[in-house]
C-alpha cells in the first residue's frame, strides 16, 4: 500500500483524547492530527517520538494531517510503526491478491465488508463460484490490527479491552460450524517481531474466545509489515505462540 501523498515528518507532542495527537513540524508549527487509533498504543506516544503524517488534501477537513507512523529505536537501528488501524483490511487484501498470505490462495472472488453475524461485516469474504454463479468453498476473513511490543520481538493483541473483538471470534466460530472456513488474520504494523501472541493480562476475555474459536475450527495466521514513509507491505508469516 503505497501512500498517496509524501508523508510530513514531525515531532509528537501528546496523544490525547484517543483520536488526537498534537505534533510539532519541522518549521515549530504547532498542529493538531487525527489518530486513526482507539486502542491504548502501549509504548507507542512517548512524547518526543518522530512521527510521520499525511496531508488530508481537503482545506475544509478540520485536521489537515492524519498520524501514520512512528520511528523507534529496533535493536541497534530504528524502524517505523504503523499506528493507523484504517489500513490493514486494505494491506490483507493486497497480500492475498499478491500471492503473499499462501494461506488464503485459490480463491477467485473476493469481497469487502459483506454483511453477516449479528450486525457485523467481515472484513474480507474469499470464496469460488460454482456453475450456475452461486458462491462456494466460502472462506470467511477477520482482520485484525496489530502493533503492542512489551517483550523482545514478541508482538501482542489487543492493548485495550475489545468487546468488539470477542463478538467477532464467536461470529467466525458459528460460520464454522456452518460448514464454511473462517480465518483469523493478524496484521503486525511492525518489522522487529519474531513471534505473535494474545495479551491476555489485559483482556482475558478476549482469549477465552480465541482458544473457544480455534476448538471450533477457526484458523489464525499472523503476518508482519515493511514500513517506509512510501508505502507499507505485509512481509512474512509469523508464528502463534498462544495455547
Amino acid at each position: 500500500m503505497k501512500f498517496k501523498d509524501e508523508l510530513i515528518q514531525a515531532t509528537l507532542i501528546k496523544r490525547y483524547k484517543r483520536f488526537l495527537a498534537d505534533v510539532e513540524l519541522s518549521d515549530g508549527t504547532i498542529t493538531t492530527a487525527h489518530c486513526a487509533n482507539p486502542g491504548a498504543m502501549l509504548g507507542l506516544k512517548e512524547p518526543g517520538s518522530k512521527v510521520w503524517l499525511s496531508p488530508a488534501n481537503n482545506p475544509k477537513r478540520k485536521l489537515q494531517f492524519s498520524w501514520e507512523l512512528i520511528e523507534l529505536p529496533a535493536g541497534k537501528t530504528t524502524c517505523c510503526i504503523g499506528i493507523n488501524t484504517s489500513h490493514p483490511n486494505k494491506l490483507v487484501e493486497e497480500a492475498i491478491l499478491n500471492g503473499t498470505i499462501t494461506e488464503l490462495d485459490g480463491y477467485k472472488t473476493l469481497k469487502r465488508e459483506v454483511k453477516y453475524g449479528t450486525n457485523s461485516r467481515i472484513d474480507l469474504l474469499l470464496s469460488n463460484e460454482n456453475k450456475d454463479g452461486s458462491a462456494k468453498d466460502i472462506c470467511y476473513v477477520e482482520v485484525k490490527n496489530v502493533h503492542l511490543l512489551r517483550q523482545n520481538t514478541l508482538a501482542e493483541f489487543p492493548d485495550s479491552v475489545t468487546a468488539r473483538g470477542t463478538k467477532h471470534l464467536g461470529e467466525l466460530a458459528e460460520t464454522v460450524k456452518q460448514g464454511h472456513r473462517a480465518v483469523m488474520v493478524y496484521a503486525i504494523q511492525r518489522p522487529d517481531v519474531a513471534a505473535f501472541s494474545l495479551a491476555e493480562d489485559i483482556d482475558p476475555v478476549y482469549a477465552a474466545a480465541f482458544r473457544t474459536a480455534k476448538a471450533a475450527g477457526v484458523e489464525a495466521i499472523a503476518y508482519s509489515c515493511k514500513l517506509t514513509p512510501k508505502e507499507i507491505t505485509i512481509d512474512k508469516s509469523i508464528p502463534i505462540i498462544f495455547e
